[in-house]
């Protein structure tokens, strides 16, 4: 290392240039009548709007369309009639914005649809309409009370049962339709009176909010548009499903499942709040799970975090949820260096780990579960068969339950506790210990998705051997376990719940003259969400370029299929007779599937992974030959940081700056030796990457070199991604079977 008196260097700008500033309208997408997407919007409280943009006819989700509060269904529709005649939606060119749908007729007819922060409003804004305009209101639910003075009175019951009425009030002020909803025929006209006045103030501040989601702090550019457009996008959908429904949480999707999942809220959590910068929402929604945990030591559910909290009934049947909660916390205090969350949950913490020791251990000290307890959960009627039984120790679950021992543990001895740290330490160390001999078959070096009862290892190839490659003893064998799973189950759209090779495998989600939708749910569908562990295993052992046609490949479907500017539930493995890509089923906005894309793309291909716990901010970008030019600011602890990467002729050329928050910057690039830098408030450092080594510039505030060094490869670095190369070369993706040649489609099945 060579320290250098003064010497003047370039800094990164402030921010970026005004050409380069996103706005909500240049967002747009435009979106046709055969393609005839969905459009959902939330008000960020307990409502969300459902629709498609010409025409209502998913099979799956045109029930939910219309206006929703609470899991109740408001009213479906509305339609709009001008001079007597009824507008076409199916008719009109459409665009989506991130803050509203915009329809325009053939007669030049404008029709603005969007909804506001907190209230439970829909405005119909019409431009250009000559004659009359009336707006009427649609449903089954729906029933007419009284008209008068301009405004219309509704009620809206939930399978008739009038006692639970929702009531609406619709009027019209200038060439704005409110539709204003109450508990009661005074306070929707409370409701509908305030919009009149508000309204236009409700939409400019919305403007303002979802802005701010994808600039300031959170701006975000690549010389890529279309990968431009796709984070942006997934950022403000996900957002979208931040929501204060029964306290603070997550939806995990829309339409059906509008209502917090413990197991769901915690996978998306750090793509959802933490890489984004949204800290004050995501320590709300930790606390508040919190409020849920079941705290009677009689209880058999004892220290567990809930699995649903919905308006009126919370359930605890999962393994999961917890886990997942407290491994979020120490992301939180990673992302924040808010320590004082740590002594506000502690107790918590304690009666998590102290519980499933006390209930949900075994001999071996692996954590124990029902079949159904893991995120594979599905289960048949009237008898509640596992469709994926996974016995009673799956692998998953055992690498979360290690992390949870490694965090708590973490968490007790910052708080003096030294009992708790070790006794937790201990039982890791032991978990990861025995881990590679009970579930890694010596003869295949296949990893075991569960043990049974009898402890016996099941080798089905699923997806969740992904989530335990830290428990492995050597990671070369992670390296061909990765190969493994990735081959067998990762499809070019996304990652399959089993392998197509297994006598269980559903190449279609949906085949109701086959099979139950739920029994092909975690046996052959794809899920998104997935496609992050994915992603980020192959980043891990260097093989950007596969795991970014991944990443581009999902980003497109965002931008181009299902609901606009977001990732859905499902897709098929396969694609149907005649299609060229598969369907993509279940809910059409689900929470994970939209997190873990922005987790990975942050913590993993623009590698900012900070734990300020430690005082660190690790730098380990893992870029693929096909990536360009990228500016961005994260938010971490009570600052910036400020980067930019750029292809040169040599290399590549990184810049990061920190703004309001000191730390220690681990700089790390494969195959080069780590190097730490001591960072104060506006330091910038400035790196040059060519194939001989790394040129690193420490410079202060003032644009004085404080530290210069070359950083060269490291033997060790090097030769281990020589082995992780050659052990994945040729890694390709999954390809789709013969369809009859699965036993699951020689079923018949009444549906």
């Amino acid at each position: 290392m060579l320290l250098v008196a003064c010497h003047s260097l370039p800094q990164p700008p402030a921010s970026p240039p005004t050409a380069r500033v996103i706005t909500l309208d240049s967002l747009a997408i435009p979106v046709s009548a055969d393609e005839n997407r969905a459009v959902s919007f939330t008000n960020k409280r307990s409502a969300y709007y459902y629709t498609q943009s010409h025409r209502n006819d998913h099979p799956e989700h045109a029930y939910f369309r219309g206006f929703n509060i609470a899991g109740r269904r408001i009213f479906s529709d509305y339609r709009l009639i001008v001079a007597g005649t009824a507008l076409e939606p199916q008719l009109a060119t459409v665009i989506v914005r991130p803050d509203a749908l915009l329809r325009t007729y053939p007669q030049g007819i404008t029709e603005t649809l969007r909804l506001f922060d907190g209230q439970d409003v829909v405005e119909v804004e019409v431009g250009g309409a000559k004659g009359d305009v009336t707006l009427q209101l649609l449903g089954d639910t729906v029933s007419r009370v009284q008209s008068g003075s301009g405004i219309d009175e509704f009620t809206a019951t939930q399978d008739g049962v009038s006692s639970t009425a929702d009531h609406i009030v619709v009027g019209r002020s200038g060439n704005r339709f409110l539709i204003a909803v109450g508990s009661s025929s005074a306070a929707a006209r409370v409701v509908w009176e305030r919009a009149v006045v508000e309204a236009p103030a409700w939409e400019e501040a919305r403007r303002a909010r979802l802005a701010a989601v994808v600039g300031g702090n959170h701006y975000f550019w690549s010389d890529d548009p279309r990968l431009t457009e796709a984070i942006l996008w997934l950022r403000l959908t996900t957002d979208s499903l931040v929501t204060r429904q029964r306290g603070d949480g997550i939806y995990a999707g829309l339409p059906w499942f509008n209502e917090y999942w413990g197991r769901d809220s915690f996978i998306s959590l750090p793509g959802a709040t933490l890489v984004t910068g949204h800290f004050d929402e995501a320590r709300a929604i930790l606390t508040a799970f919190a409020d849920f945990q079941d705290l009677d030591r009689s209880s058999p559910f004892y220290g567990r975090l809930p699995n649903i909290v919905k308006p009126g009934s919370i359930d605890y049947h999962t393994t999961d949820g917890t886990p997942r909660w407290v491994i979020a916390v120490r992301d939180y205090v990673r992302y924040t260096g808010d320590r004082s969350i740590v002594a506000e949950l502690y107790p918590n913490v304690q009666a998590s780990i102290e519980g499933a020791l006390a209930n949900f251990t075994d001999a071996s000290g692996y954590l124990v579960h029902a079949d159904n307890e893991t995120w594979m959960d599905a289960r048949r009627e009237p008898d509640k068969v596992a469709y994926s039984p996974r016995s009673t120790r799956a692998n998953d679950i055992q690498a979360l339950w290690y992390e949870q021992l490694r965090a708590g543990a973490e968490f007790a001895a910052a708080l003096g506790d030294r009992e708790s740290a070790t006794r937790w330490s201990t039982a890791a160390d032991r978990l990861r210990n025995r881990f590679a001999h009970d579930f890694v078959d010596p003869a295949t070096g296949r990893m075991a998705d569960h043990l049974d009862a009898r402890d016996v290892p099941n080798l089905q190839v699923r997806p969740n051997a992904l989530f335990s490659l830290q428990l492995l003893d050597q990671p070369d064998d992670a390296a061909r376990a990765a190969r493994q799973a990735w081959e067998a189950l990762v499809y070019p759209w996304g990652v399959a719940t089993l392998d197509q090779g297994d006598p269980g495998f559903h190449p279609y989600h949906l085949a109701p003259e086959h099979y139950h939708k739920d029994a092909a749910y975690h046996n052959g569908a794809v899920w998104p969400w997935l496609n992050g562990i994915a992603i980020q295993r192959m980043l891990e052992l260097g093989q950007a370029d596969l795991a970014w046609r991944l990443f581009t490949n999902t980003n497109e479907i965002a931008l181009t299929r299902g609901v606009v500017g977001g990732l859905p539930e499902n897709l098929d493995a396969y694609p149907h007779p005649g299609e060229t890509a598969p369907r993509l089923t279940g809910t059409y906005l689900q929470g994970w599937s939209n997190a873990e894309q922005l987790r990975v793309w942050y913590q993993g291909f623009l590698g900012i992974q900070p734990d300020l716990e430690q005082g660190v901010i690790r730098l380990a970008p893992r870029l693929p030959q096909a990536f360009g030019d990228v500016e961005f600011n994260s938010r971490i602890g009570a600052g910036v940081l400020n980067a930019s990467y750029e292809r040169t002729d040599r290399g590549r050329r990184y810049t990061w700056r920190l703004q309001g928050q000191s730390a220690r910057l681990e700089l790390d690039i494969v195959p080069f030796e780590r190097h730490s830098f001591t960072a104060a408030d506006g330091d910038t450092l400035m790196v040059e990457q060519s194939t001989d080594g790394l040129v690193v510039h420490h410079v202060a505030i003032g644009g004085s070199e404080q530290e210069r060094l070359t950083l060269a490869q490291s033997p060790v670095r090097r030769e281990q991604q020589v082995r992780f190369d050659a052990i994945l070369a040729g890694t390709e993706f999954a390809e789709p079977g013969v369809v009859d040649a699965h036993p699951a489609m020689r079923q018949s099945r009444t549906p």
